[in-house]
């Protein structure tokens, strides 16, 4: 599968998987052309990609798909051109085709192109990254990539109004659970950072299709000052343990400079592990356990915006 197109035998193959498997889609209903030229967007524009359980799905030998007692969302793509999205051992594949309405129900037919869902590589050069280098409780390089979440704004002290409204009440549930725990546990500080942490447990993402199944992306960065870095992730099957400690590289890029970054060297411990009521994200927050005097000054002077003295 070198080609973005499958080849016919790779087609055949991929045809017998779904035949064969309980295999979930998503579909996500897609702009005509000329309705997008003059300007004018169709409402499955607005409609956020439907992910269909392979309950609902039934793939006959001939590539006609029958979708059975599908929900309420897809009975509006009746007759509309859909990308059908999905994993094949765990690569990432997509097709064009029509919702179709027939007597026994809507069916998508399979064209005969089929192709690779588009490896997209993430270059840019951020102002401020982190490198999650060694794991000190067994001695392991693990080098984990961490940049900046893009829902929230670092070096600047956290405000509540930066979460979304509509997740605001929820965000609040989870701040007093988080806020009562700390009276007891005396271990959060003056609790800033619980407020990005219940922001990025209640953000919703929208969940794309991607090249590879469950690959493995950059811890985000959701908080940081002189005392602690706080990370948030929803990698599936990520373990990480309170008390455990890593090596911790910050690189902050110097423009105009012919130093291109300056990089600071800590250690850190896990502090507490904040996780979401569906255990799909965890925010790890750490306290440096060594750092240099004036790499601490840089920090408190970039996040305080006061003098270190």
């Amino acid at each position: 599968m070198e080609n973005e197109n499958l080849t016919g035998i790779e087609r055949e193959l991929v045809l017998q998987y779904l035949v064969d498997g309980n295999i979930p889609v998503t579909l996500t209903p897609i702009e005509d052309n000329e309705q997008k030229d003059n300007g004018i967007h169709p409402v499955t524009s607005q409609i956020f990609p439907v992910a269909l359980k392979p309950d609902h799905i039934k793939v006959h030998t001939n590539g006609k798909i029958l979708l059975e007692n599908p929900p309420q969302s897809v009975i509006g793509f009746a007759e509309k051109t859909v990308k059908v999205e999905f994993y094949f051992n765990r690569v990432g594949l997509f097709f064009i085709s029509t919702v179709k309405q027939e007597k026994d129900g809507l069916v998508i037919f399979i064209p005969e192109s089929i192709s690779r869902i588009k490896d997209v590589q993430d270059n840019t050069d951020y102002d401020f990254s982190a490198v999650v280098y060694y794991e000190c409780n067994h001695k392991k390089d693990i080098n984990t990539k961490c940049i900046p979440w893009q829902n929230q704004e670092l070096f600047t002290r956290p405000v509540w109004k930066s979460i979304p409204l509509e997740n605001q009440k929820k965000a609040k549930d989870y701040l007093e659970k988080f806020v009562e725990a700390a009276k007891i546990e005396r271990n959060a500080g003056n609790g800033i950072q619980l407020i990005p942490i219940c922001n990025y447990l209640t953000f919703k993402t929208e969940e794309k299709m991607e090249a590879l199944q469950n690959r493995k992306k950059p811890l985000s960065i959701l908080y940081v000052d002189h005392e602690r870095i706080v990370f948030g992730t929803d990698n599936e099957g990520e373990q990480y343990s309170e008390g455990n400690e890593y090596g911790l590289k910050l690189s902050f890029s110097i423009k105009n400079s012919p130093v291109l970054s300056r990089d600071i060297f800590v250690t850190c411990i896990i502090n507490k592990i904040y996780r979401d009521e569906e255990q799909k994200k965890q925010c790890i927050d750490c306290v440096y356990t060594t750092i240099q005097e004036e790499d601490l000054r840089c920090l408190y002077e970039k996040t305080t915006k006061l003098l270190f003295i």
